[in-house]
């Protein structure tokens, strides 16, 4: 896959435009805005894979690749990548499109994975299905 465009044959867990609110002084989108971001969609796949509730765990890796900027488009990906007894680890790709003078650019923006640990009702671990 190439970071200059969308991934092929996935569809984006979310997509959602960057707004002046989200801007910090330096004039780039505020990390913290695409970090939350991130983990909204990398708790999705793991929701769908426990069938219930789960909660972040950590954040194991982070990467700030390019800016966002105001009005770019975020598209967020993201997948299983690895699973143990109680807890998985999801991969989150963010791409920003950019649209200036008529012509759309693509580029990949943020990359992180983050592990995220089924609970029960009582918020304690509790093991992953069964496949």
């Amino acid at each position: 896959m190439s970071e200059d465009s969308l991934p092929e044959n996935r569809m984006p867990v979310i997509r959602v435009p960057a707004m002046h609110a989200d801007q910090s002084s330096g004039g780039s989108i505020f990390g913290g805005w695409i970090m939350s971001y991130v983990d909204i969609p990398g708790s999705i796949p793991a929701l769908e894979r426990v069938r219930g509730p789960v909660v972040t765990r950590a954040v194991d890796s982070f990467e700030f690749k390019k800016p966002v900027f105001v009005d770019d488009l975020v598209s967020c990906y993201a997948e299983i990548v690895s699973e143990g007894r109680t807890s998985l680890k999801v991969k989150v790709e963010v791409f920003a499109e950019r649209i200036k003078s008529g012509e759309t650019s693509c580029i990949k923006v943020t990359e992180a994975t983050l592990t995220y640990v089924a609970i029960d009702e009582n918020r304690r671990p509790k093991l992953l299905p069964v496949r």
